[in-house]
């Protein structure tokens, strides 16, 4: 009977042993077969969901979820699988806290069979209102080691109170080990992606570098050959329109368009130059400055700089807003620009400095020597033939950019322009006197843009110095008869010049004291007006009416005046011969008189006189000047 029960508890335990080993084959390859599925996984956000999901099937447990370590140490739920509480997917736990945090500490397994209950933790109470809202009771955490180190938690828990076996930890902790290495495969994998695709874009910036570079330097060498093979703004803003399309224009330095190019190759539309405020941020700022247009159109502006000089600028404008390597573009083709201007600024200023010693060599000396002769000849310019000489004023501008304009037309006159006694002067070739004047003028008031005085005088064989002396006193002539803008020759102001001419000064004494001395001495006693009225008279030619209108005088007084000039002068003053030669003496003297008063500054009414006295004798018209009737007109305007 014994021997009976012995056998039967022997089968008993065979059936046991064999279920047990058929449990384990079946947790084993569930956990090999887990492994794999996990190895086959690369991306970090695919391996955690796919460990808890099979942690979830292999224990049986009623859920499981994972929590990794953060940067300051405390877990922080990253999956799950089974739970209920949609609160309990952002469980936190801090640093040493709960069964995490022991599990951590000691790199070891740690369960409990009711979570609440265990005193051996320390409990978080946040995380504690999770646990109850889950209904969580038995907890198992296993460690996730990544060689010595722990980076997270494995948890399989269980609603209702129970232990784990040790099988069922150490299968736990198994497949633990096998998602750890997964999961750090993955972090690998990922970090290996994320450094791939960094070197995939950092060589896709060296490869937008290089080609923007290589666009760059392109451009520079465009640029640097117009430079030095004499090309113009219009040239180097082609060279910039076929590599940034759009329209280019470049602007001097008082802002007018120099030149402008769209990409059709054609010359652009000038009116689309840049806002005055966009240049003015510019220069203020030193830098391209950008902004988009009432138009659409995105307008950019580089300005152009030499030392502390503002030589103008660049203006860049197109549909699309530039790209940085367009502004650094735009930028360095300003500063090539303004190489561009400082060259042919030195080469214009050579010429001048040149052309300048030939005027005061041909002006000073009445024959012109081999070297000079031969020096104009390089420039196509034959001294025998030049025939004309101008004199040019503009009261805006200074005398060297008058010159610089002169020297500009000069060549289409055959003809040479410098600075000479502080005068700008030309010496030309021309068969028309007074078209030639004309012609100079226009040319001087459009590229000043400022009223202009020119006059031209005919040269007779070698005497250009004598009338160069013409010209200027022409010129002085015309500014003291209130003339501002025009072109004249000599022919016209040559009778009034005498009054700049030194040789001639005591012929002119001596024609006005007879002219005009007697109305002048009883002026001058009297305290009358007798050489004012008679220059009124003759200005209205004679018309009573309007003389005393002028005058602002009675009719009845007008006619003593005239009455009394009779007794002075003689009653035939008014015939023909008498009248012109009056006139012109009342005329000539008006005009000193004004000149005088310019030169004279701010004289005293004595240190006048003083001067008056030794330089002219008693009842001499220089002693009385009287203002002109066109200063008494412009006195009551």
């Amino acid at each position: 009977m014994a021997r009976m029960e012995s056998g039967t508890q022997g089968a008993t335990d065979n059936d046991e042993l064999a279920s047990y080993r058929l449990r384990r084959e079946r947790e084993l390859s569930s956990l090999y077969a887990t492994a794999r599925s996990l190895a086959a996984l690369g991306k970090v956000d695919e391996v955690l969901p796919s460990i808890v999901r099979h942690a979830h099937e292999l224990i049986g447990s009623d859920f499981a979820y994972l929590s990794l370590l953060d940067a300051e140490g405390n877990l922080a739920l990253r999956a799950s699988a089974g739970t209920i509480s949609p609160e309990f997917s952002s469980a936190r736990m801090p640093r040493g806290a709960g069964l995490g945090g022991r599990v951590i500490e000691s790199k070891a397994p740690f369960w409990v069979s009711n979570y609440g209950e265990a005193r051996a933790l320390r409990h978080d109470p946040a995380f504690d209102l999770l646990v109850a809202g889950e209904g969580l009771m038995a907890l198992l955490g296993v460690p996730l080691l990544v060689g010595e180190r722990a980076v997270g938690v494995l948890f399989a828990a269980d609603r209702t109170e129970r232990p784990f076996e040790n099988d069922e930890v150490a299968l736990f902790s198994a497949f633990a080990d096998h998602a750890a290495i997964a999961l750090n495969n993955a972090r690998l994998y990922e970090e290996s992606r994320v450094s791939v695709q960094r070197l995939q874009e950092a060589y896709r910036t060296i490869e937008d570098q290089v080609t923007t570079m290589e666009r760059a330097t392109a451009v520079h060498e465009a640029l640097t050959h117009v430079v030095l093979t004499g090309g113009g703004p219009g040239d180097l803003a082609q060279v910039l329109v076929e590599h940034l399309q759009g329209m280019v224009t470049v602007l001097d330095r008082d802002d007018r368009v120099v030149a402008s190019r769209s990409s059709g190759g054609e010359t652009a539309d000038t009116g689309r130059e840049p806002a005055p405020e966009l240049l003015e941020a510019a220069r203020r700022t030193g830098r391209c400055a950008t902004a988009e247009g009432d138009d659409g159109a995105v307008h950019s502006v580089a300005v152009i700089r030499a030392g502390g000089s503002h030589l103008g600028s660049l203006s860049l404008t197109r549909r699309a807003a530039p790209e940085p390597p367009d502004i650094r573009m735009l930028e360095r083709s300003a500063q090539i620009m303004g190489l561009l201007i400082l060259m042919r600024d030195a080469r214009v200023e050579a010429e001048e400095r040149v052309c300048g010693e030939l005027v005061m060599e041909l002006l000073s000396r009445p024959s012109v020597h081999p070297a000079p002769r031969d020096r104009a000849l390089a420039r196509g310019v034959d001294v025998d033939h030049l025939d004309v000489l101008v004199v040019a004023d503009c009261p805006g501008k200074s005398t060297s950019d008058v010159v610089r304009q002169l020297n500009a037309v000069s060549p289409e006159w055959s003809g040479l322009a410098g600075e000479y006694l502080g005068r700008a002067t030309m010496l030309l070739r021309a068969d028309d006197v007074q078209e030639a004047a004309s012609a100079l003028h226009h040319r001087l008031r459009r590229t000043l843009g400022a009223p202009a005085l020119v006059v031209a005088d005919r040269v007779t064989g070698q005497e250009r110095s004598r009338s160069f002396t013409l010209a200027q006193r022409c010129l002085d002539v015309m500014r003291s008869l209130g003339e501002t803008d025009r072109g004249s020759t000599t022919q016209q102001y040559a009778m009034y010049a005498l009054v700049f001419d030194p040789e001639r000064a005591h012929d002119l004494d001596r024609f006005l004291t007879e002219a005009l001395g007697p109305l002048l001495a009883y002026d001058r006693r009297r305290s009358t007006d007798l050489v004012t009225t008679t220059a009124a008279y003759f200005a209205h030619s004679g018309n009573l009416s309007r003389t005393a209108r002028f005058l602002h005088v009675h009719m009845n007084t007008l006619l003593k005046r005239l009455d009394r000039i009779g007794a002075l002068l003689g009653e035939d003053w008014r015939s023909p011969d008498c009248a012109l030669r009056l006139h012109l003496a009342v005329r000539l003297h008006e005009l000193r008189g004004a000149l005088e008063g310019n030169n004279s500054g701010a004289l005293s009414d004595e240190s006048g006189r003083a001067r008056e006295h030794r330089t002219a004798p008693a009842g001499s018209p220089r002693s009385a000047p009287v203002p002109s009737p066109r200063q008494g007109r412009d006195r009551r305007a």
